[in-house]
């Protein structure tokens, strides 16, 4: 993950003083009720039933323009946050939010809302800056059912001595009884990246996370240590654990999958819970929850002049899509799912709108817009939250392709990403259709192919054409329903430089 631009020196400011629904989905376990409704607060029950396997700113338009998408029937704003006993929130950083305004929050707060997202988990760095910007938030959120939690990023956060604990205390306090703060079992959510190296003067990280805790309340933990899942369970500190990594196909490196792997492969991996497994064992034993995690696209690409980060996450053959597929058939293992991310543009993995803070991702982000794909997450929160896959309304249609041919050789100082050999040169179709259709796909002029799929959401593609275009039609009785052919795209063999995020549309 990235941030803005870090100062020398930290001065902290003081905080403010219905849906109709289809059939049960396929497989999916018995609706659980691990969390209930208690005033503003959570109560989230341990795991213990769980089977045990071995194996920056939004703009008011926006959130208008997800709602007249929406493919099935949808408030446009959801419920409160916990009335379904799950909770569907995004990871927003807040080191590219430097811009940002009480309106513009408002404004994400209402687009993500639109998309069934119950709330923010707010990654904070060192910025001195950031401690305003999270003042401003909970104001925003101020009158909604809209919950925020601090989720501290340790990686640039400062832990090894007891004074570096008075900033996360103080972001704790500030906010510990703000009716938008998120309340699990009756105490304040807290989360974090990485973190497990974090000792503030102690003995241990988990009595560094003791000592940071100590006099600001009842604290729920569930941080992203990046240690082994039974040494994350075993910390006396810990309520939970999150599962960073679990969102994206971190299984479908050049390593695991070869070059070129069959798509087979890929979707495996996406249909696969195995990794969860290795976490929510050991949670169960000691009695602690799991938080999961669902992401879509991830690529970076920073020279070892700044960030030196270069790689990419293969995310093909709408593995988006399935991964939630996945988390949702494995809903009574979890009862809150963290979407990553809402922003990191940096890392490419932003759903929410593309902001001016970028951290000088421009180069593969800017003319790359992902809101396309939020009324999709809405279709999977809504099934995630209630058990039940909502009833499609609407025909939809949801394309993804990169810019350029996977084996392409420009000019570029930074070089070829890690696992650029893993994708495929196909647009990737998600559409939600209302009754049987047809679905044609092309990628230029006498490049289709037509596809029979059911009502419900089906995953498709199709190969990409060099100097082509990304087009999707929906047919049923010998009518077009609908037809997209997003603008501002085309598919080269001679990029100027690399860039595997993905260009999306929705019509």
């Amino acid at each position: 993950m990235m941030l803005g631009p870090v100062t020398a020196a930290l001065s902290l400011l003081a905080f403010f003083s219905t849906i109709t629904m289809a059939a049960p989905i396929p497989q999916a376990p018995p609706i659980t009720s691990s969390i209930v409704l208690s005033g503003t607060s959570l109560t989230v029950a341990p795991i213990a039933n769980a089977t045990v396997s071995t194996t920056a700113s939004a703009t008011a338009s926006a959130v208008s323009a997800v709602n007249s998408t929406s493919a099935f029937n949808a408030t446009t704003v959801t419920p409160p946050a916990s009335s379904s006993g799950k909770l569907v929130v995004a990871h927003y950083m807040m080191g590219n939010a430097y811009s940002a305004t009480v309106a513009s929050l408002k404004n994400d707060i209402a687009l993500a809302q639109s998309a069934s997202i119950d709330g923010f988990a707010l990654n904070v760095g060192s910025d001195s800056w950031q401690p305003g910007r999270v003042t401003d938030f909970y104001t925003a959120a101020s009158g909604t059912s809209f919950k925020l939690f601090m989720s501290f990023d340790m990686t640039v956060l400062p832990g090894d001595g007891a004074g570096d604990a008075d900033l996360l205390k103080n972001y704790i306090t500030s906010v510990y009884d703000h009716p938008n703060q998120l309340k699990v079992n009756g105490k304040s959510l807290v989360s974090t990246f990485s973190g497990e190296n974090s000792f503030f003067g102690q003995g241990s990280a988990n009595a560094g996370w003791q000592f940071v805790f100590n006099g600001v309340g009842a604290v729920e933990f569930m941080p992203s240590f990046f240690s082994t899942p039974a040494a994350s369970a075993a910390m006396s500190v810990v309520d939970g654990v999150m599962n960073w990594n679990g969102g994206w196909l971190t299984a479908a490196t050049t390593a695991d999958v070869g070059a070129q792997p069959e798509e087979s492969k890929i979707i495996a991996i996406a249909n696969s819970f195995d990794a969860d497994m290795a976490y929510i064992n050991p949670l169960v034993a000691a009695g602690k929850t799991y938080l999961a995690t669902v992401a879509g696209t991830f690529f970076t690409h920073y020279g070892a002049d700044s960030y030196n980060k270069n790689w990419l996450y293969n995310e093909d053959y709408s593995a988006y899509a399935r991964r939630w597929d996945t988390v949702i058939a494995n809903r009574d293992k979890t009862d809150i799912v963290e979407i990553i991310t809402w922003n990191d543009y940096g890392e490419s993995s932003y759903i929410g709108p593309i902001g001016v803070d970028q951290p000088n991702s421009q180069a593969w982000v800017d003319g790359f817009d992902h809101t396309s794909i939020l009324p999709l997450t809405a279709y999977y929160a809504q099934a995630f939250k209630t058990g039940t896959y909502p009833s499609i309304t609407k025909d939809q249609v949801f394309i993804a392709a990169r810019p350029h041919t996977y084996n392409a050789s420009p000019n570029d100082p930074v070089g070829q990403p890690t696992n650029w050999d893993t994708v495929v040169d196909d647009m990737f179709v998600d559409v939600l259709c209302t009754a049987p259709s047809t679905v044609v796909l092309a990628t230029g002029d006498g490049k289709s192919q037509t596809f029979q799929v059911p009502a419900g959401a089906s995953h498709l593609s199709m190969p990409l054409t060099v100097g082509g275009y990304l087009e999707a039609t929906i047919q049923r009785d010998g009518a077009t329903v609908v037809n997209c052919k997003p603008t501002g795209y085309t598919f080269t063999d001679s990029p100027p430089a690399y860039n595997f995020n993905f260009f999306m549309g929705g019509c």
